[in-house]
């Protein structure tokens, strides 16, 4: 099988196969047809990869059921000792990995290898740890007895984002240790560290079609997934309209279940009372972290009146400088964002938010180079009903507003169609109490931004999508009750 080989951090040579993923083997699709992959951070071809067609995703499927025979009847012990055994090989190919991510996304590598990496393993561990203790309950009935099993179930798949490695893991970790089998598409922008992880599954041991792994186009591959009639679950994270899509999609085939990661458009609040430096830290990550490329970003900023004018300033200041150039390297704080595409659309929303009227504080350019690099912009005064206030950009671009009282910034954060993460700053337990039972979305922190744990669960509301990754609830979204009941004859 065909191969690509890249330079990664501090020289090291990596070299990935670039055919499907399925049985374990490495394999042209059918037609013979491909992705090209470009380096976002040079505006340069990078590596070509199999695109896998319809009947790829039924040679897949094939596979994926083939294995779930036996698969979902194997001891629990052995689904821990695999998903424990591929988490030693990922913390140890995390460079490779972190180098990939960083080629093709434009992430930094030290963000990917922290973070993104560090999240992967921490998911397989932890979900490796569930694998035997997915539990039923006893139950008394009249004249009886009933018991529930937590049974899998079945050929799965997950269509997961060009932004972050960890999101596979987030699905792969707890589909494995309830007993499915897994296909997973990456997405066409970036490919590369999925063949990656196929070597490494390969490596840890897993039987042939547990987990099959295959790049193409979400209207190709992901379509036909999605369609499937013998896929029985389907996992995406991605953006909205993708995911009502799918929806459809379920609806008019089998009915499989669905789980939605979808877009966001976060508010972080900044009440008078929060800690300076502390607030400041965190809003500035929030929108500035893998370049804004995230669905959880801080990308509304609303701050108290008292202390508006003081804030922009500082957040500007903060925000505004950053070291450009290649991900690989330490000293780089910003790397590409993923494509051209991306770049133009965070554009437009520069010119949309001059046209609003909203005051712009700085950043709204590309920056000089080959690459797809834009400053951090931030612009201030942001109506509550523009654009740039109401809309995903996914990129480094802030819209800051004053408000006066608590219940007017709960208002606000409120009106979006979104509901996936929030932040808030304050040093008043109460009001950080009224406050986050009063934010419609799935995960909120205080005082911090967008920190992820395998143990918390992880997901949205309104038109973020349902469902969770991560913690004991994403097992919920892998497993099937079974009731059995029993009449006790006398």
């Amino acid at each position: 099988m065909a191969s690509a080989t890249f330079r990664g951090v501090e020289g090291r040579q990596i070299t990935i196969p670039t055919g499907l993923f399925i049985d374990n083997e490495f394999v042209p699709a059918l037609s013979g047809a491909t992705l090209d992959v470009e380096n976002p951070n040079t505006a340069t071809h990078l590596a070509t990869v199999s695109a896998a067609q319809k009947e790829d995703v039924d040679r897949a499927v094939d596979s994926s059921e083939k294995a779930f025979a036996t698969w979902k009847k194997s001891d629990p012990s052995t689904r821990r000792a695999f998903l424990n055994k591929l988490a030693d090989l990922v913390e140890e190919h995390g460079p490779e990995l972190s180098s990939l991510e960083a080629l093709e996304s434009g992430i930094l590598y030290k963000d990917s290898l922290g973070l993104h990496v560090g999240q992967s393993v921490e998911n397989l561990r932890y979900f490796a740890g569930w694998a035997d203790k997915l539990d039923g309950t006893t139950l008394l009935i009249p004249q009886g007895l009933a018991y529930t099993r937590r049974e899998p179930i079945g050929v799965c798949a997950a269509i997961v984002p060009w932004n972050s490695l960890m999101i596979l893991f987030w699905k792969l970790a707890p589909a494995i240790a309830a007993g499915n089998t897994l296909i997973i598409k990456t997405a066409e922008l970036t490919p590369l560290w999925g063949q990656k992880v196929g070597e490494l599954v390969k490596k840890a041991g897993f039987p042939p079609g547990v987990i099959n792994i295959i790049p193409g186009l979400g209207n190709v591959a992901g379509q036909a997934l999605t369609e499937h009639p013998r896929v029985r679950k389907i996992s995406f994270t991605g953006s909205t309209p993708t995911g009502r899509k799918i929806l459809q999609a379920a609806a008019r085939t089998n009915l499989k279940k669905v789980s939605l990661e979808l877009g966001g458009k976060g508010p972080s609040i900044v009440f008078d009372d929060a800690d300076w430096d502390n607030a400041l830290l965190w809003t500035t990550i929030g929108i500035t972290a893998s370049n804004g490329e995230i669905c959880i970003a801080g990308s509304r900023i609303y701050v108290q009146d008292t202390i508006y004018e003081k804030f922009l300033v500082e957040f500007s200041k903060r925000s505004r400088d950053a070291v450009q150039g290649d991900p690989l390297l330490a000293e780089t704080t910003k790397g590409a964002v993923a494509s051209k595409a991306q770049l133009d659309k965070i554009l437009s929303y520069v010119e949309k938010g001059k046209k609003s009227g909203a005051r712009l504080l700085n950043g709204g350019e590309r920056l000089p180079g080959d690459g797809y690099f834009v400053a951090n912009t931030a612009f201030a005064d942001v109506g509550q009903h523009d654009a740039i206030m109401q809309e995903e950009i996914f990129g480094p671009f802030a819209s800051i507003a004053p408000f006066s009282t608590e219940e007017e910034v709960i208002a606000k954060a409120n009106d979006s169609n979104y509901g996936l993460g929030s932040a808030v700053f304050t040093n008043n337990v109460s009001r950080a109490m009224r406050v986050t039972e009063a934010l419609e979305t799935g995960t909120i922190t205080v005082n911090c931004w967008g920190l992820v744990h395998a143990n918390t669960p992880f997901g949205g509301v309104k038109e973020s999508g349902f469902g969770r990754d991560m913690g004991l609830e994403a097992l919920e979204g892998w497993t099937s009750t079974k009731t059995v009941k029993y009449n006790i004859l006398k």
